[in-house]
């Protein structure tokens, strides 16, 4: 059966037009193994493969196709039998050859999906320490290309893979959109990866499009929505999933700010949940819950409840992860963590501390605007106290937003 699927009409096409195979490869730039796996009938070319393979073989868009179709499809058969109604059986058989070639006919390929989804995790773990106006680049380009390949030929398995990983990276658009208040972009990205994610059956994208949102909403200052919201991507989300603890955290920040007790016992649940978890991708992956996110969560928790314990959470955090003196090299978790810290410190009236601590985050580039007002309130506390600091924080400040 091997046989019926070879390409013999496409590989004349190439003799005919003077080239070997190793020079035809060189002139279409892919290696002489994929034109042998062209030829084999195992795979076909890729969308942006084919124009130069036309041009190299002098084709008409058209012929291409016909060139890459099977022998089996274009083989005279005989003897022929024919069924008592006058049918071809060869027909017959030849149907259902061209049937199972249609069902794993694919111009997409694994080795693509697979790039997809290596590109997206690579950008995932960009994020701590990357500009969100740099990683939007490139989602924006990826993104496109996986638009682009909605409409080539694939198996249903490679359809689902690449409403997956097209959700991930809308998901992950949605991310920076908010990073940089860009609202209605972000809401569109939000529907479309949850779009995909319904296609494709993928609960955990789903989930985080929730997620995503409560933390949107909080900034908003929509607490109790954002309770709802991160319940909702809890009931939602795969059990002992990242995306589960990270909504369940979630949770937890938005009662703090609603200066619930109960926020206590959602941070003992974040606790417990988070113990289990065998990180798979790296412990800097923004879609994978961590032992670092676990102190973070807590520290910004904790602060917002005006909890002394946050000190220690804020500055066990920047002892992990804060190169040395060097505030341009923070992860965006250091900042974070320095603004958790200075409201911790300004709530035992250790004002000098407090203020240092504001003014290097806001210094350091990496909080972003979605995070700015988290620096406002902390500017706002040390003006009411009328500590001398406060021109110096509020002049720290505007240069912050100024930068947007």
């Amino acid at each position: 059966m091997a046989s019926l699927s070879r390409r013999r009409r496409f590989a004349e096409r190439r003799k005919a037009c003077g080239y070997n195979q190793e020079a035809f490869a060189g002139a279409v730039g892919v290696d002489r193994s994929t034109v042998q796996r062209w030829e084999s009938g195992e795979y076909g070319p890729q969308p942006w493969q084919r124009p130069k393979i036309i041009k190299v073989l002098d084709l008409a868009a058209g012929e291409l196709d016909e060139l890459l179709a099977p022998d089996a499809l274009n083989a005279a058969y005989s003897p022929v039998a024919w069924t008592s109604n006058g049918h071809c059986e060869t027909e017959d058989e030849i149907e259902a050859l061209e049937l199972a070639r249609r069902v794993a006919a694919s111009d997409v390929g694994s080795e693509t999906l697979r790039r997809l989804e290596e590109a997206f995790d690579d950008l995932a773990m960009a994020y701590p320490v990357s500009p969100p106006q740099e990683l939007m680049e490139r989602v924006r380009k990826h993104s496109a290309y996986i638009s682009h390949l909605m409409d080539a030929r694939m198996t249903l398995a490679e359809q689902r893979r690449l409403f997956i990983v097209g959700g991930w990276f809308q998901l992950f658009g949605a991310t920076l959109h908010i990073d940089l208040s860009q609202e209605q972009a972000a809401t569109a990205r939000l529907r479309t990866a949850a779009t995909l994610a319904q296609h494709a059956e993928h609960r955990e994208i789903e989930a985080w499009c929730l997620e995503t949102e409560a933390w949107r909403v909080l900034t908003d200052g929509d607490y109790s929505r954002a309770v709802e919201l991160s319940q909702a991507a809890q009931a939602l989300a795969p059990a002992g999933s990242s995306v589960a603890i990270q909504a369940t955290a979630q949770e937890g920040r938005s009662r703090a700010r609603l200066g619930e007790k109960a926020t206590y016992a959602v941070l003992d649940r974040v606790q417990r949940m988070a113990s289990s978890l065998v990180p798979r991708k790296g412990t800097e992956h923004h879609y994978q819950y961590d032992p670092g996110k676990l102190l973070s969560y807590t520290a910004t928790t904790l602060a917002w409840l005006g909890d002394p314990a946050a000190e220690a959470y804020a500055r066990e955090v920047i002892a992990r992860l804060a190169p040395a003196d060097d505030i341009r090299k923070w992860p965006r978790r250091v900042a974070s963590a320095n603004i958790d810290l200075a409201l911790a410190l300004l709530g035992g009236d250790r004002l000098d501390e407090a203020c240092d601590a504001a003014q290097k985050a806001m210094l350091s580039g990496r909080v972003v605007p979605s995070n700015h007002w988290r620096a406002l309130e902390v500017v706002k506390a040390v003006e009411a106290r009328q500590l001398p600091e406060a021109s110096d924080l509020r002049e720290a400040y505007q240069g912050l937003t100024s930068a947007e």
